[in-house]
């Protein structure tokens, strides 16, 4: 596994990539208010707030009193629920590394709409993926996951800098790395990994990225660049 740290792409068209910062601040905060119990009960919020498979195709049913949205809408408010400290830890740090780059290639408007449809493309991959599941998904990782595709598609010979395994410092291109970091996730989904971890998510947003990056980039932010960093 490859934990990305920084990649040191040069910002071409923004001055800042405001929502990407936008959305980490977001994510952060809502994690903070949900551990410190300012939302309400935690469990709750996750049952409430989750997509849920058996229930978004009927299956089954939130308790009484229990659903805040609409279950449909569950495939947006997922993106902005955590576990812990880990799981929005990781997706804050991709979405730091690899976000303002392809922020920068679509622009700030398209950008955030190309993030939501690829966390909402994950959550509903999930539930498609096991419709009687009970498990509620929460977490950006499908909306990452599909900032992951787009930085693939615009950089793959950007050069990024990270832990091998976790422990061993590289700077490596990125159609290594993060090309390798997507065939773990695409074997796990279908090894039927038992892990916990939403794969199914991480698929459906890698897809939804990998088609709508040719669409979204600017003229000006070709394609499989040959630039280096």
């Amino acid at each position: 596994m490859f934990l990305p740290l920084y990649d040191g792409a040069p910002m071409r068209f923004l001055r800042r990539p405001v929502v990407n910062y936008a959305l980490i601040a977001l994510n952060i905060l809502v994690f903070l208010a949900m551990s410190q119990g300012l939302l309400g009960d935690t469990d709750r919020l996750d049952l409430a707030l989750g997509a849920i498979p058996a229930v978004m195709f009927d299956h089954s049913t939130l308790a009484k009193g229990l659903a805040l949205v609409p279950e449909p809408a569950t495939l947006l408010t997922s993106l902005f629920v955590h576990a812990n400290l880990a799981h929005i830890s990781g997706n804050m740090l991709f979405l730091w590394v690899f976000g303002d780059n392809v922020e920068d290639a679509m622009g700030s408007v398209r950008y955030l709409a190309f993030y939501l449809l690829c966390g909402m493309a994950g959550a509903l991959m999930y539930c498609v993926a096991d419709t009687t599941s009970e498990a509620p998904l929460i977490g950006a990782s499908g909306a990452i996951s599909g900032v992951v595709a787009a930085y693939l598609i615009l950089y793959p010979r950007m050069k990024v800098f990270g832990l091998v395994l976790n422990i061993l410092p590289l700077r490596l291109p990125a159609i290594w790395c993060m090309g390798a970091w997507i065939v773990v996730q695409i074997i796990s989904a279908l090894g039927n990994d038992q892990s916990g971890v939403g794969f199914w998510a991480h698929v459906g947003g890698l897809g939804c990225g990998a088609l709508l990056t040719p669409f979204l980039h600017r003229p000006a932010a070709p394609l499989f660049s040959s630039r280096e960093a």
